[in-house]
């Protein structure tokens, strides 16, 4: 018989008006055939719907806290601070995870030996309505390093699940508005000595337009992040490349 790990997972999603995507979110991970799961939902004070779709679930959700917060990564600080799991993950109102069978099926490809200390794979891209679009444009890696992210962040956020311990040791930077996910990645990244790809999709991220103001401000902090990590002449050398990249796939 084969020995498969046992881990529990943290799953958080933070929220702010988030009524019209929150349930299928809720339900993708609610109906997980895996069952070593605790949810928590962390949301800004949201004056729509958002805490009544919450609710309807909160007897399958294990905390729901609802209070006015510093913005995105302050909410997220938060949940690592609620989480109890052995791992956490930050899944997006509207975002899904891939299946009902995906925690187990990822569990399946872990070591009992050996548990890592950062678990990936892939994200897929879907419409309101849940349909496949396409897979995300940068995938990720057979092998992931902190250095890996020198290309781009080739892992999705939500994709990307950490061990709790490293998460509170190394909370998201809240000098960064748009792009503290990737700081944080990194980080994790640079304090982990064993990082395990599950060969799986794992996520089902909504694709949603990002308002061109944000999406600049947002590359201007990661600009900032890779210079930071990377040093500033690899950074400048890696984005030629990124426009050569862009170019070459269109």
């Amino acid at each position: 018989m084969i020995n498969h790990p046992h881990p529990k997972f943290s799953i958080i999603t933070v929220t702010y008006n988030a009524g019209k995507v929150l349930e299928d979110t809720i339900q993708s991970v609610i109906f997980q055939t895996y069952r070593n799961v605790e949810y928590i939902i962390v949301d800004g004070g949201s004056t729509d719907h958002t805490l009544e779709v919450a609710n309807k679930y909160r007897d399958r959700i294990s905390k729901i806290v609802s209070e006015p917060d510093k913005g995105l990564y302050d909410a997220m600080n938060k949940g690592i601070r609620l989480a109890t799991g052995d791992y956490l993950c930050f899944l997006n109102a509207g975002d899904e995870l891939h299946e009902n069978e995906t925690l187990q099926k990822m569990v399946h490809t872990l070591n009992a030996n050996q548990l890592p200390d950062v678990i990936y794979g892939e994200t897929a891209i879907v419409d309101e309505q849940g349909h496949f679009l396409h897979m995300r444009r940068l995938s990720a890696p057979k092998q992931l390093h902190w250095k890996s992210f020198k290309q781009g962040m080739l892992v999705c956020h939500q994709a990307f699940f950490a061990r709790r311990e490293l998460a509170v040791a190394h909370p998201y930077d809240l000098q960064y508005r748009f792009s503290a996910d990737f700081d944080w990645c990194i980080r994790i990244m640079k304090q982990s000595q064993y990082l395990h790809n599950t060969g799986l999709i794992l996520v089902d991220y909504l694709n949603e337009g990002m308002t061109t103001r944000n999406h600049k401000a947002s590359l201007k902090e990661r600009f900032r992040i890779m210079a930071k990590h990377y040093g500033w002449l690899s950074t400048v050398l890696h984005h030629g490349w990124f426009v050569v990249r862009t170019i070459y796939k269109k």
